[in-house]
């Protein structure tokens, strides 16, 4: 079973990967785009978008959380007082990955663009969307036919004359 083994490990031990992440935070914070490998740069828009949401509370207990996790007070005073301002109506989905052609040199890995989004910048879809469905003709629902009975006599019919008058 694979409970509570989300993440990728990457070819490196837990605090190597640690360092990994906060590099490219940091870089990311201090450039708003960095070039990495496609698997490294979904991981790390993780740890970052974790930090975004951490720095839109604005409160000094987040403030320490996020030098805790980043190790660079100047990379979170940035992202406290520049990019966390350029999110606050968002609910998540601060960050983009955009895979690249070019591959790496040396071992040929494949790379991605990965970046902040621009003040009140729409992630944009890969594909158009799917086109609106064809009006559905609908046909006419088929209903059993309903059996008809004779209706049913009156309770108190009036009661027949006994004697009809003879003109």
């Amino acid at each position: 079973m694979r409970h509570l083994k989300a993440g990728r490990k990457l070819g490196r031990n837990a605090t190597h990967r640690l360092a990994l992440m906060r590099n490219l935070a940091r870089a990311l914070i201090e450039h708003e785009r960095i070039i990495t490998t496609v698997e490294k740069a979904k991981e790390a828009r993780r740890f970052v978008e974790k930090l975004i949401t951490l720095a839109k509370k604005g409160t000094l207990h987040a403030r320490r959380l996020a030098v805790a996790r980043l190790h660079d007070k100047g990379a979170v005073s940035k992202l406290f007082k520049e990019i966390a301002p350029r999110f606050q109506e968002r609910l998540g989905g601060y960050t983009r990955v955009i895979k690249r052609h070019e591959r790496r040199l040396g071992d040929g890995g494949r790379t991605a663009f990965l970046e902040l989004l621009k003040e009140g910048e729409t992630k944009v879809r890969a594909r158009a969307p799917a086109a609106p469905p064809a009006p559905r003709v609908t046909e006419p629902v088929h209903t059993p036919p309903v059996m008809h009975t004779p209706p049913a006599p009156e309770p108190n019919p009036p009661p027949a004359p006994e004697n009809p008058p003879v003109t």
